[in-house]
């Protein structure tokens, strides 16, 4: 018998939760949870990229090199270079990002200021945006300027934590160095990486708090900046246009667009099946770097799409829970900033190919062909697990498992 003064007992009315339901729950709930989602999304991107760019530059490595895996194996040296580079930043901790954060920030705009030289710069379809250091091999340095302004602009907040709540010490000095480095990058006429930057510092602004007036002001100043530069240029007003009505001159600036739309409305629900594109026949400029989605979709159909997609909303969603489970703000910070970058790279490929955004030129990522671009993300991607680590009850789930793989201690005590 129980007193009125005694909580009601709802066990009786409560609806039962599913089994599924309560068994997706507990994986949710175990502290490794972020480590293995991001592990293993990567590792099938990584995969299926591999494959997609082997699919898609078999012709055009064929045509330029007499061998048509010559664009693979280059692709697989980069994650074979990549992947280490990976696990090195998953084995470091928060401190030791933080210190290197300064240093990343200054080698990238150094490496931005040598494109400008004479002799060291060199320009790729009309962006002065490569660097040579010396034979075939040349890098991208905004490229890597993304992944040192995240872990500079989150060192930065982490050490400002108490100040933040006054809008100077949030532009201050972060606008001013995230401007320059945009700048850097406008100068050379790269609009996508340029769009890439301004998303990940909107992104910083709004992911430590700032007020709405504020972070909506800042969208409004970079949209207009960029509206400028699309502008004052002939060739990026010409793609804007384009964009407007890509089937307006198809055999000319519209022809990548209208090759992309026939490349994914051929694809149907299955794919005509892997290798088997007609786009990539030469009707599909860049079909293994910026546009290899439109292959994706024409050999693998809908179903393939979409587990692309899939793919990296699973991204996202590690990324962001990374961000909210752990206390350390230079972890939030880093974390939150690197999802928004991936997000915004991937968002702005995948709206110019199939028309919702303009065609900037910017490489999908982790499926796309080139190692500038691929290095960074997977080191961000090693950051991110070295951040899953640290999450609450993540070290003692991992001395679990390891005492349990090794045998070096019973895994669980025996009464």
């Amino acid at each position: 018998m129980t007193s009125i003064a005694d909580p009601p007992d709802d066990r009786k009315t409560r609806t039962p939760e599913r089994p599924w339901i309560a068994a997706l729950r507990e994986v949710l709930d175990r502290p490794l949870t972020s480590y293995h989602i991001l592990l293993g999304a990567t590792g099938l991107l990584l995969v299926l990229g591999l494959l997609m760019v082997l699919s898609a530059s078999s012709v055009l490595s064929l045509n330029a090199n007499g061998n048509s895996y010559t664009i693979f194996v280059r692709q697989l040296i980069w994650v074979g270079v990549g992947l280490p580079m990976a696990y090195v930043a998953s084995r470091m901790t928060p401190r030791h990002f933080r210190m290197l954060a300064y240093i990343a920030l200054l080698g990238a705009v150094v490496l931005l200021v040598l494109t400008y030289v004479p002799g060291l710069g060199k320009g790729v379809k009309g962006n002065n945006n490569w660097l040579t250091l010396g034979g075939p091999l040349q890098i991208q340095p905004s490229e890597f300027a993304k992944l040192a302004l995240v872990m500079w602009c989150a060192d930065l907040y982490a050490r400002k934590q108490k100040l933040l709540t006054q809008w100077k010490h949030l532009l201050v000095p972060m606008v001013p160095v995230c401007g320059l480095v945009i700048a850097l990058v406008v100068g050379q006429h790269d609009l996508g990486t340029s769009l890439v930057l301004m998303a990940i510092m909107i992104g910083m602004i709004w992911v430590v708090g700032a007020p709405t007036r504020l972070f909506v002001a800042t969208i409004v100043v970079v949209g207009g900046i960029a509206w400028y530069f699309v502008t004052t240029a002939s060739h990026r007003m010409d793609r804007v246009t384009s964009f407007m009505n890509p089937f307006a001159d198809p055999t000319a600036i519209g022809w990548q667009a209208y090759h992309s739309f026939y490349a994914l409305s051929t694809g149907g629900w299955w794919g005509v099946g892997i290798g088997n594109s007609r786009q990539k026949w030469g009707n599909l400029p860049e079909a293994h770097t910026d546009f290899i989605f439109s292959v994706i979709g024409e050999e693998l159909g809908l179903f393939g799409s979409l587990t692309v997609l899939a793919l990296f909303l699973t991204l996202a969603y590690a990324g962001c829970r990374i961000a909210t489970r752990n206390t350390e703000p230079f972890v939030r910070y880093a974390a939150a900033g690197i999802t928004v970058w991936i997000m915004a790279q991937t968002l702005v490929n995948l709206g110019a190919v199939i028309g919702l955004l303009p065609i900037v030129g910017i490489p999908l990522p982790l499926l796309s062909y080139g190692g500038s671009a691929l290095l960074p993300t997977l080191i961000a991607i090693g950051m991110l697990l070295s951040f899953a680590k640290v999450e609450p009850g993540a070290q003692a789930a991992l001395k679990e498992t390891r005492r349990s793989r090794f045998g070096w201690l019973p895994s669980r005590r025996t009464r």
